[in-house]
């Protein structure tokens, strides 16, 4: 199979029916833009230059073509007057021999291998105009393929052009186009506007190439869901969860238990070994890598995060973190970005960490705040223990050594040390260091004020109670 010479990406519509600030073809899917999703299916049969059509928000949609492939060209349609104005201006400029691609930027769920069947089947058959069609439940909205007695392809009618008749019909055009070099720029120099929209359409260079009496194909998708084209958050919500079935049934085949595929999302990035266990309501976004073992969620959501073999996370949100192996995160767990556990670590209920290492086997179990803080190894974080670590201006660091006991409700204001197998006592305010193998102890003398209830709260239940148990107002 030989890559067309030209590609051509139709990427220039507004996108009213959106309803968004956002462009269109920006609006992400399973961790990618719709437009990146088409570029990624179209970069491995793209053989000579790509072209992009921009229009509405040029800058932002120019900026997005660049990031997902830096070697094409944008081209700006000042006015949208159709998709064959759109292909005109493409065309300038850029190679006249071989054969043109054409796609338009709506569809995400396009792949590869039906792009390259698609281009097979065109090329055995010398064809000089190509047309990628399926048949869809719901034709709504799309142009309709209409055949000659033959069964060939006679011309393409836009929805809004079609009679009741034509309507009927379920075979629509997909928006994907091959031809003849050509034969495609002498039939958009016949376009005309004599249709509903007043726009030059590139459906009519079907009719006008086949009156040449060149071969022009209609070859049917075997998947129509591949070809679904987006035009509000309806249609863009149908294409996620196709996406989202795709990657969940390739993660399966590859040996990962998804226990609930249907309330699972995996972004296209993320990389999941074998023998991995997902449970219902998690979320895997960005470049997650999860190894072996691992069990995630229920009810989690790790966006760029990497969980080490045998690792558990339960009901956690985790952001730009490590998780070690056979490490336990959750259940409510927060893991923000720059965080570290070791292996074997633990970051337990309602536990908040930043921008930390957790050395291995040493555990935050519950209600804790770490934040700007090294913690070694074998290392116990009493309950409700938080590190201070921004005084209003800066953010400052606390190091805390192997095998520390750090006691419930202590505040660690940093800068500070605990040095190895040091104590800190319950209740304690640290602020300074505290050496190895010592014990730091930062709270008031306590005092008992006798009698002070039934003094001061006389008639409450309190005071009643207090003096059943023979309280006296005396101190």
């Amino acid at each position: 199979m030989k890559n067309p010479d030209v590609v051509i990406v139709l990427a220039a519509g507004e996108g009213t029916r959106m309803k968004s600030a956002t462009p269109k073809v920006l609006h992400r899917i399973a961790g990618r833009s719709i437009l990146g999703h088409l570029m990624a299916a179209i970069a491995p049969v793209t053989g000579g230059e790509l072209r992009v059509v921009v229009g509405a928000h040029r800058e932002f949609v120019e900026a997005e073509v660049i990031a997902t492939a830096p070697a094409a060209i944008p081209v700006y349609q000042a006015e949208r007057n159709g998709t064959g104005h759109a292909v005109q201006l493409a065309l300038a400029g850029a190679p006249t021999t071989g054969s043109v691609l054409i796609l338009a930027g709506d569809t995400p769920l396009l792949t590869t291998s039906t792009l390259k069947e698609f281009i097979a089947i065109h090329e055995a058959n010398a064809s000089s105009a190509s047309v990628l069609t399926a048949d869809m439940p719901d034709p709504f909205g799309y142009g309709r393929i209409i055949r000659d007695d033959n069964g060939g392809i006679s011309h393409i009618v836009e929805e809004r052009d079609a009679t009741d008749e034509e309507r009927e019909i379920t075979e629509i055009n997909t928006g994907v186009y091959l031809f003849d070099n050509a034969a495609l720029r002498a039939a958009c120099a016949k376009l005309s506007k004599d249709n509903s929209q007043g726009e030059l359409y590139l459906t009519d260079v079907i009719a006008l190439i086949k009156g040449a009496n060149s071969v022009v194909l209609a070859i049917r998708s075997n998947d129509y869901t591949e070809t679904l084209g987006i035009n509000d958050r309806s249609q863009l919500a149908e294409c996620t969860a196709v996406m989202r079935d795709r990657i969940n049934d390739r993660w399966m085949k590859s040996g990962v238990t998804i226990v609930d595929p249907t309330t699972t999302w995996i972004d296209v990035d993320v990389t999941i070994e074998s023998d991995v266990t997902i449970h219902p309501g998690t979320a895997l976004a960005g470049k997650s890598t999860i190894a072996t073992g691992a069990v995630i969620g229920p009810r989690t959501t790790l966006t760029d995060v990497f969980v080490d073999a045998g690792a558990h996370v339960i009901e956690s949100t985790c952001t730009g973190s490590h998780i070690g192996a056979k490490a336990n995160v959750g259940p409510y767990t927060f893991l923000r970005a720059g965080t570290t556990l070791g292996t074997g670590a633990k970051a337990g209920a309602y536990v908040e960490i930043k921008n930390s290492i957790v050395g291995d086997g040493s555990k935050v179990p519950h209600l804790s705040y770490v934040g700007d803080a090294t913690i070694g190894s074998g290392t116990n974080i009493g309950a409700a223990t938080i590190f201070v670590n921004y005084d209003g201006v800066d953010k400052h660091q606390t190091v805390v050594g192997d095998e520390v006991r750090i006691g419930s409700d202590t505040m660690l204001v940093a800068p500070v040390s605990i040095g190895d197998g040091a104590y800190t006592a319950a209740g304690s305010i640290i602020t300074e260091d505290v050496p190895a193998g010592s014990i730091g102890v930062a709270r008031a003398k306590q005092r008992n004020v006798l009698g002070w209830v039934l003094r001061k709260r006389a008639g409450s239940s309190s005071a009643i109670a207090a003096k059943r148990a023979g309280a006296t107002e005396r101190e």
